[in-house]
């Protein structure tokens, strides 16, 4: 997958740690690996995408696990995975959740020979050289899921779907809209194994994208390939990051950007508490999807740092928040600590490692954990209550939190009224209304511009050929 599609070329400090500091804890949020195109379900993981985020786990493995690396996160265990120190979750999905369970084989990976004999006096070899174990949490439902090519995950938020729809209305896409026709006319030759004349257009501009991305890493040939000069697809790119942009964050509505408020309480949550136990929990891990990324993006104004952070993230990218302060024999006092952001947008240990990037609209790499906490909170959802007052929800799980502690859809104050939201009561949120919401989304879309909506048969050949 090609790399944002945009000519600015990333720039920043990578990380090095000081000899004078330690990791206490880590929040890492990852996107899958490669996978197969959308438009051709059911999606799966590929053999690239699987070596992906197994050499990202590796890599973290040096990084964290490590205890010969200055990054080492105090008091992990470093061979044998002790599951109390660390959290997983991904969507009970075959790629995101898959890619978890890859990523977490480069990070504790096979102990090697092990034997454990029974009180019968039978020995028993642990299996596929000491494979280890480790349980994954499982996020939503299926909302998320990568087999949906709309990834509004929060789509059960009235006040979201409201602000995505709204993005169809936007000068922004009707100009897009009618500007980009005979752009994407001209790659039907590509695509019309796939897709029906009426869908080139650029409503449909990230699965257009992705199914021609797919088969340049796949395929061998391409039906009219001479039309995918390097212009041509960069351009592409350029608009299908533009137009999932537009769906997953407003500057002026941050409703928009609901999944990137949730993972903002989820990151603070998880941090906090590994201040207040004292390190207890040390080692955060969620996978999933790009538009999370996207929405976190505009909400920590990384989009104002590089303009490479408009763009939809590449496979196995991921995104750190690393909780360290000085050296110490004790726990630090919360005063003392601090929190630095990282990125990579490709496959760590393929490419490389992350690079650290001001967040909030600063200049400074490091950031207080009170300054952070403010920050994060004045934005992020951390609790049902919340959830419900920024989504205008007064059903459901919403009944008894309406009128709860609120905060607007733009900005609130941090607030830990209302009780925390569980992963499986987010998920069951995100998912209620989202069969509703898309096709809702589908028919507004079309009434608006005037298009005719395709059902899948139409779309996709009895024979399930792709370009």
């Amino acid at each position: 997958m090609i790399a944002f599609g945009t000519t600015v070329v990333l720039s920043a400090i990578a990380s090095v740690a000081s000899s004078q500091d330690t990791v206490y804890a880590v929040y890492m949020f990852h996107r899958h690996g490669d996978r197969t195109s959308k438009a051709t379900p059911p999606t799966s993981l590929t053999v690239l995408g699987y070596d992906q985020v197994i050499s990202s786990g590796t890599y973290y493995n040096k990084r964290y696990v490590d205890a010969s690396s200055p990054n080492y996160i105090a008091g992990l265990s470093t061979s044998l995975v002790k599951n109390s120190q660390i959290a997983v979750s991904a969507p009970a999905d075959t790629v995101l959740q898959n890619s978890a369970n890859g990523f977490l084989q480069g990070l504790y990976p096979p102990v090697g020979f092990q034997t454990d004999t029974l009180a019968n006096g039978t020995t028993l070899s642990a299996p596929m050289n000491g494979y280890q174990l480790i349980p994954i949490g499982l996020t939503s439902n299926g909302a998320g899921s990568e087999n949906n090519g709309w990834l509004q995950d929060a789509s059960g938020c009235a006040n979201a779907v409201t602000s995505s729809n709204n993005y169809f209305f936007s000068k922004e896409y009707q100009t897009l809209l009618n500007s980009t026709g005979s752009f994407f006319t001209r790659l039907d030759p590509v695509t019309n194994r796939t897709f029906a004349d009426s869908y080139m257009t650029y409503k449909n501009a990230y699965s257009i994208f992705d199914l021609i991305n797919v088969a340049r890493i796949h395929n061998k040939t391409i039906q009219s390939d001479n039309l995918l000069d390097a212009p041509t697809v960069l351009e592409l790119q350029v608009l299908a990051n533009q137009h999932e942009l537009g769906l997953a964050y407003n500057a002026s509505d941050n409703a928009r950007a609901v999944p990137g408020m949730q993972l903002a309480g989820e990151i603070v949550t998880f941090l906090n508490n590994s201040i207040t136990t004292k390190g207890a929990s040390k080692f955060g891990i969620q996978f999933g999807s790009y538009n999370f990324f996207m929405s976190f993006f505009g909400l920590a104004n990384l989009t104002s740092v590089n303009a490479n952070f408009t763009g939809i993230p590449d496979y196995a990218s991921s995104m750190v928040m690393e909780l360290f302060g000085p050296n110490s024999t004790s726990y630090p006092s919360p005063s003392d600590l601090k929190v630095r952001f990282l990125y990579s947008n490709v496959s760590t240990g393929i490419s490389g490692g992350p690079v650290a990037y001001p967040l909030f609209g600063g200049s400074a790499l490091e950031v207080s954990w009170t300054d952070f906490q403010n920050n994060m909170s004045s934005f992020g959802i951390e609790s049902t209550a919340k959830w419900c007052s920024v989504c205008g929800n007064t059903t459901g799980v919403c009944a008894s939190s309406s009128g709860a502690a609120g905060a607007s859809g733009s900005s609130s104050s941090s607030s830990t009224s209302g009780s925390h939201m569980s992963n499986a009561v987010a998920g069951v949120i995100g998912a209620m209304v989202t069969l509703a919401v898309i096709l809702g989304l589908e028919a507004l879309v079309a009434l608006i511009a005037g298009l005719r909506v395709v059902k899948k048969g139409k779309s996709v050949p009895a024979n399930g050929s792709k370009a």
